[in-house]
């Protein structure tokens, strides 16, 4: 099972949908870290050779921000927009759907769980 950027690959897919698997590289950016390396996508993981799996390393190192730096700095971006107070900040800091969507119906996901609003009987 091929380790690249510090991720087990899936050993029974084919390379460029294992690829994926790894944070910061989608299924376009997969292809072309394949392009780059001259290897062919219909390959499966597990008959990957430690010369391909070097050469894709090598391809992602130089040219993309994965893993461990990219959520470093999506975190560090998150954090600065609540420093500064911004409105988007602001909705992070209160769990709510930063990019305008409503939240008088729907928004469960960032809201959590509904609360229950009632009156409570009197015995």
């Amino acid at each position: 099972m091929p380790r690249i950027a510090g991720i087990d690959l899936p050993k029974g897919k084919r390379i460029e949908a294992a690829l994926v698997y790894i944070y910061g590289i989608g299924p376009t950016s997969a292809v072309n870290i394949l392009a780059a390396a001259g290897i062919d996508p219909s390959i499966r993981t597990k008959d990957l050779t430690e010369e391909q799996a070097a050469k894709i390393s090598a391809v992602i190192q130089k040219t993309y921000k994965v893993e461990g730096d990219l959520r470093r700095e999506v975190a560090q971006n998150i954090k600065r927009l609540m420093t500064i107070g911004s409105w988007r900040g602001f909705r992070h800091r209160r769990g709510l759907p930063v990019r305008g969507q409503r939240t008088h119906t729907n928004a469960r996901t960032r809201k959590g769980p509904g609360k229950t609003v009632g009156v409570k009987r009197s015995a």
